[in-house]
C-alpha cells in the first residue's frame, strides 16, 4: 500500500499579502478552482493502491483544512496536529510511525502541501518508476529536470544509473546557487532541481532516521505515543514535540544516506515559492501578463496583477507584480520577489496583525471580517454557517452590538435564551455570559459592533466550546 502523505504545516512568506500566518499559501486558490493542499490530495488518491491520505499541518489550521478535505469528498484522512513547526524530518518520521499501525509494510509518498504539478500523468508514471526501488528498501527523490538556471531552488547531482531503471543514485546535494552557478548546473546535464518530494518505505525510512538523527526519532515516538485524538484530528503531545530538533530529511537523512536514489521527473512542476512562480505558470495576454481580479492596465508588459477587493491601475509597468488585498498592497520588480520574506520579517518585529490574518478570519463555525475600527470601536461581519455555533463566552474589556441582517440567531446570553430575526438587534455588556448559534438550514450573517478601551481577539475567555478550542 502506498500511503500519501500531505506535508501541509508551512506559512508561505514570500506569498505575502495573500498568505498569511493563520491562512496559507497550501490554503489557497492560486492556480485554478482548488487550493493547494486540495490539488494536492487529489493527484494522488487515485493512484493504484493508494491508501488514504495522512495529513500534517498546524493546530492553527486544522479546521480549515478539514473543511477543505470534505469539500472534495475526502472524509477518511488522517489528520495530525503539530503543536509547532519542527521541519519536515520530524513530520516524516510521525507520518511513519502512523503508516506503520495501518500497513507494517506500507511505503509513503511525502509531498508538500504547495506544489503545482501540470502533467499528472507523468506524475504518476514517475511514481511507478519507484515502486520495486522503494519497495527494495532505498530511499527515493524526485528531481526535476531543470528548464533553466533557477536560483530559488536546490539542486541534485546525479550519479550512476540504477541498474535495470530510469532511476540514478546520488551524487550529491546542493544550496540554492547564485545565477552562475545555476547556469553552470544547467550546462552540465548533470543536476535536478530538488522538489522536496520521497518514496520510501515507513519502516526503512525510520531505520535511516534512527541511524542519523535518533534524538528526532525518540521525540517523535513519545509525541506519537502520548498524543490523544480531539474530535477529528490527532493531536501530538506537545512538550514531547517540543523537545524535538528541527531539521530538514534532506539534511537530517537524504544528504547521508546510502540508499538515496532520484528519479527525474519531467511534469511541469513548481513549488509556487514567489510572485513570480505564479507568473511563470498563469494564463498569460498579448502582452505576456497575468490578471486577476478588477484591472485595467495599458502598456503594461510582462507582469503580474492580482486584485482581491479595488480596482488595480497601471500605466507603464514592465516585469512587476503588484498584488492588492483588503489591507495591503505588494509591488515589486519580478526579479525582486525573493526579497518579500525579508517584508514580512520587519512587519513582525514591528507586531504587525498583517502578517498573521486577513481581514476576513476563518473560524470552524464560519468567519468574520473587519469593517472598521477605531481607538474604542471596531465593526465585524461574522457569517455563521448552518449549524454553526461560537463558543460560550465573556469579555473583561468590551461589550458587543449584535444586529442580524441575514438569517435568524440563538442567542444566548446570561440566564436568557431568545431568537433574534432580522433587523432585531441586542446588546452584550462587559462580563455578561453569551453564545451565538445558527439552528437553521441557511447562513447566519450579523453585524458586530465592538466598544470598549481594548477590542483584541485576546480578550475572549471561553465558558464552554464545541470545537475544543
Amino acid at each position: 500500500m502506498i500511503i500519501p502523505v500531505i506535508i501541509a504545516g508551512g506559512s508561505g512568506t514570500r506569498l505575502w499579502p495573500l498568505s498569511r500566518a493563520l491562512y496559507p499559501k497550501q490554503l489557497l486558490d492560486l492556480v485554478n478552482e482548488h487550493t493547494m493542499l486540495q490539488d494536492t490530495v487529489l493527484r494522488v488518491i487515485d493512484f493504484e493502491d493508494a491508501g488514504s491520505p495522512i495529513i500534517l499541518c498546524n493546530e492553527d489550521h486544522r479546521f480549515m483544512v478539514a473543511e477543505q478535505l470534505q469539500a472534495i469528498n475526502v472524509g477518511d484522512a488522517s489528520i495530525i496536529l503539530e503543536p509547532i513547526g519542527r521541519n519536515t524530518a520530524p513530520a516524516v518520521a510521525v507520518a511513519a510511525l502512523k503508516a506503520l499501525t495501518i500497513d507494517s509494510d506500507s511505503l509513503i509518498l511525502v509531498l508538500p502541501a504547495d506544489h503545482f504539478i501540470q502533467n499528472v500523468e507523468a506524475f504518476h508514471k514517475a511514481i511507478g518508476q519507484g515502486l520495486s526501488i522503494a519497495e527494495n528498501g532505498n530511499l527515493l527523490t524526485f528531481g526535476i529536470v531543470p528548464d533553466g538556471p533557477e536560483t530559488g531552488y536546490g539542486y541534485i547531482k546525479k550519479n550512476a544509473l540504477l541498474e535495470k531503471s530510469e532511476a540514478y543514485t546520488i551524487k550529491e546535494f546542493v544550496e540554492k546557487p547564485d545565477i552562475e552557478t545555476a547556469q553552470k548546473y544547467i550546462n552540465s546535464g548533470e543536476y535536478y532541481w530538488n522538489s522536496g518530494m520521497f518514496l520510501f518505505k515507513a519502516s526503512r525510512v525510520l531505520e535511516e532516521l534512527e541511524k542519523f538523527v535518533p534524538d528526532i526519532v525518540n521525540s517523535c515516538k513519545s509525541a506519537f505515543e502520548h498524543g490523544e485524538t480531539d474530535l477529528d484530528f490527532f493531536r501530538l503531545d506537545e512538550n514531547s514535540f517540543k523537545a524535538c530538533p528541527s531539521d530538514s530529511i534532506d539534511y537530517a537523512v537524504m544528504e547521508k544516506t546510502e540508499v538515496g536514489v532520484m528519479v527525474p521527473l519531467e511534469a511541469g512542476w513548481s513549488d509556487i515559492g514567489s510572485w513570480d512562480a505564479l507568473w511563470q505558470i498563469g494564463k498569460k495576454d498579448n502582452n505576456k501578463n497575468v490578471v486577476h481580479g478588477d484591472v485595467l492596465i495599458k502598456d503594461v508588459k510582462n507582469s503580474f496583477f492580482h486584485a482581491d477587493n479595488r480596482l488595480i491601475a497601471a500605466v507603464g509597468l514592465e516585469n512587476h507584480i503588484v498584488v492588492e488585498t483588503a489591507d495591503a498592497v505588494l509591488i515589486s520588480p519580478r526579479n525582486r520577489v525573493q526579497d518579500v520574506k525579508q517584508l514580512v520579517e520587519k512587519l513582525k518585529k514591528k507586531e504587525r496583525e498583517e502578517t498573521l490574518y486577513h481581514r476576513k478570519v476563518f473560524r470552524p463555525w464560519g468567519s468574520y471580517e473587519t469593517i472598521d475600527t477605531s481607538e474604542r470601536f471596531q465593526v465585524k461581519k461574522l457569517t455563521i454557517k448552518p449549524d454553526g455555533k461560537l463558543s460560550l463566552q465573556k469579555h473583561h474589556h468590551r461589550s458587543e452590538h449584535w444586529v442580524v441582517v441575514k438569517g435568524i440567531a440563538s442567542v444566548t446570553k446570561g440566564d436568557e435564551k431568545f431568537i433574534l430575526s432580522e433587523d432585531e438587534s441586542t446588546f452584550i455588556p462587559i462580563g455578561v455570559p453569551h453564545r451565538l448559534e445558527n439552528k437553521e438550514k441557511t447562513t447566519l450573517q450579523i453585524i458586530e459592533v465592538r466598544t470598549g478601551n481594548f477590542l483584541g481577539e485576546e480578550d475572549i475567555v471561553r465558558i464552554d466550546d464545541a470545537y475544543g478550542r
